[in-house]
């Protein structure tokens, strides 16, 4: 008797040993990230890194393989829109969107929204809104329309549309995990729940935010500015001479999206002579890179401007965010997978919505989807969520702009001369809060529905 009360109180102080240490590591890992973001860009990726040779050396954990696929999909499509930038197609398409933005002045709450949601999702960045702001911004005066309508809603509409976007970085970190998981979800099939669900949201969101606030001339805040004379008309947009290959660039690029996605739908594109499918994730590498290769040969682009395109250096930290953090975070869950299933499994199993909170909050955080969905998702694979499920709970990740330091927030106060884009006093309580809020749930909400009988 004796010995085995003292067989189990080794074993209380074990099991004690190992809760602290897990305990430790989850603080590492949190530690990393919080200093991560207080770098910001490639800070996170950087001291994700760190984060993962103290889990290696200190407490001895074994590295999971690096997300090599995540980061080569990342590097082709990046590859791809960077000489398609080069050649002048990004500046192609924002010419385009500027021509449909101006052609309906009045409807400029759901229509400047839209077509930053569609050449987001074409581009496959959020990035590209900052080039249509001055547009929106001077159609909504001059319709005076309150600019923070339509401004932060299409500044939304531009983050929601990169989950459904083929060619953005989260996208092809989801389609990684699901590969790297054992299933075989398509890229179409995530885009046949995501465009749907996101495109829905940003309808939902232009109708909620086209009765937020005082009209302007009902706006005493605004009135004063007026009166103060800090509210100056806009300055005309100039634009320089494109290249006279500009739009085949966009449209060798569009071609190449459209092509990966077709294949998607139809295995017998990705069969070679062997008769072995190629994976969905190697197949848009390749669309990726012949689409770099004709945009090259026909478009005859710099190629050196390509090196120095905002689209690259965008890619580029999405890509070391990734390596580093996810690394990170990978080798922790994986570590601990048992103990997760157990403590977690069948409750998140019949509250998938839970997860969605978990990953909302993460990306608010971590300021970026793609990250998100590399350093997170993998938590929801490891406690049993579906594939479809996963898919369903996608646009969770779109928090980014729950603290108002984002690129495209950012841009937007910028450009926003009439003072009615804020950030609030208590911070939190400021103009993009609203409209994110009500993209996010609805998306997300609209997808999770969509995948159960889509999926």
């Amino acid at each position: 008797m004796l010995h085995l009360l003292e067989d189990l109180h080794i074993t209380q102080i074990h099991k004690g040993e190992k809760a602290m240490d897990v305990f430790l590591q989850a603080v590492v890992v949190i530690g990393a990230v919080i200093i991560g973001v207080r770098f910001g860009s490639i800070g996170l990726g950087i001291c994700g890194g760190g984060g993962l040779m103290i889990l290696n050396q200190v407490f001895g954990l074994r590295p999971t393989g690096a997300p090599v696929d995540v980061i080569l999909i990342i590097l082709a499509v990046v590859t791809a829109a960077s000489t398609m930038q080069a050649a002048g197609g990004i500046d192609c398409m924002v010419r385009i969107a500027e021509r449909i933005i101006r052609a309906n002045p009045k409807r400029i709450v759901f229509i400047a929204p839209l077509v930053t949601w569609f050449f987001s999702f074409l581009a496959g960045t959020a990035n590209i809104v900052q080039a249509l702001m001055p547009v929106i911004y001077e159609v909504s005066y001059a319709s005076k329309v309150r600019p923070e309508r339509s401004m932060t809603v299409s500044a939304i509409a531009a983050q929601q549309s990169l989950v459904a976007s083929p060619v953005a970085a989260c996208t092809a970190a989801l389609l990684g995990l699901l590969g790297s998981s054992g299933s075989s979800m398509t890229l179409g099939q995530i885009m046949m729940v995501t465009i749907p669900a996101t495109l829905c949201a940003v309808i939902i969101t232009s109708t909620v935010m086209s009765f937020y606030g005082k009209e302007l001339d009902k706006d005493p805040e605004y009135l004063q500015r007026v009166k103060d004379g800090l509210v100056l008309p806009p300055k005309p947009i100039e634009h320089k001479e494109l290249p006279k290959t500009a739009a085949w660039s966009a449209i060798i690029f569009v071609l190449g999206v459209v092509f990966a996605v077709v294949a998607g739908f139809f295995p017998e594109i990705r069969t070679p002579h062997t008769g072995k499918i190629i994976g969905m994730g190697t197949f848009l590498q390749m669309s990726m890179l012949a689409a770099a290769f004709l945009i090259l040969v026909i478009c005859r682009p710099n190629v050196k401007k390509a090196l120095e395109s905002s689209v690259l250096r965008a890619g580029v930290s999405a890509i070391i965010v990734i390596f580093g953090l996810a690394w990170m975070a990978d080798t922790f869950i994986s570590a601990h997978k048992a103990a997760w299933i157990a403590s977690m499994g069948s409750y998140l199993q019949d509250y998938p919505l839970l997860f969605a909170v978990v990953c909302f909050f993460a990306s608010s955080f971590l300021a970026s989807q793609a990250a998100t969905v590399r350093a997170i998702m993998p938590i929801g694979i490891a406690l049993g969520l579906s594939p479809a499920t996963i898919v369903g709970l996608y646009p969770s990740v779109n928090g980014t702009s729950f603290f108002p330091a984002s690129g495209p927030v950012i841009s937007t106060m910028q450009f926003d001369q009439s003072g009615t884009v804020v950030i609030g006093k208590y911070v939190l309580n400021h103009s993009f809060m609203v409209p994110m809020l009500t993209a996010t749930t609805s998306a997300t909400l609209i997808a999770l529905a969509l995948s159960k009988v889509l999926l």
